[in-house]
């Protein structure tokens, strides 16, 4: 395996976890979560979710602009020659982490506090405030998957 394969398999993975983990609790664990439990129990099972989830997207968030400019080094020679498709997916990039860190260091907190305060109108919510934010997060991570297999890199 080539430096390039390893490292462009390696960005693609990061951004796999990441888009593909909205997809999954947006289009499949949110549903099945509201038709088997009740609020509370939901609104625990989220923050437990949300705490382990976020693990993995800030680890995503560091390998993909990593690799990404380590692709750019190797196939474009720099940024200057890099192609716009490449500069959209990048500040894409900057959307999906703005929106993230939105989500963990102001939403987050939020929602933890009122599951312990046993306050499920306000943890719902705010519950209601991270799935829209979610969902605009996943709609751009879709965008930028349709923009990179488009143009591949190879």
């Amino acid at each position: 395996m080539t430096a390039f394969a390893f490292i462009y398999s390696l960005h693609v993975l990061a951004a796999l976890v990441w888009v593909g983990g909205m997809f999954f609790a947006w289009m499949v664990l949110r549903p099945a979560a509201m038709k088997a439990l009740e609020g509370p129990a939901r609104l625990k099972l989220w923050v437990e979710v949300f705490q382990r989830f976020f693990v993995w997207v800030w680890v995503a968030v560091v390998i993909l602009p990593i690799s990404g400019v380590g692709l750019i080094q190797m196939r474009f020679t720099g940024f200057e020659t890099a192609p716009r498709y490449v500069q959209i997916m990048m500040g894409l990039y900057l959307v999906m982490t703005a929106l993230f860190i939105r989500i963990q260091t102001l939403q987050l907190p939020e929602l933890r506090q009122a599951v312990l305060a046993e306050d499920w109108p306000a943890g719902a919510a705010t519950l209601g405030r991270i799935r829209r934010l979610v969902g605009i997060n996943l709609i751009v991570g879709l965008v930028l998957v349709a923009i990179a297999s488009a143009r591949p890199m190879f």
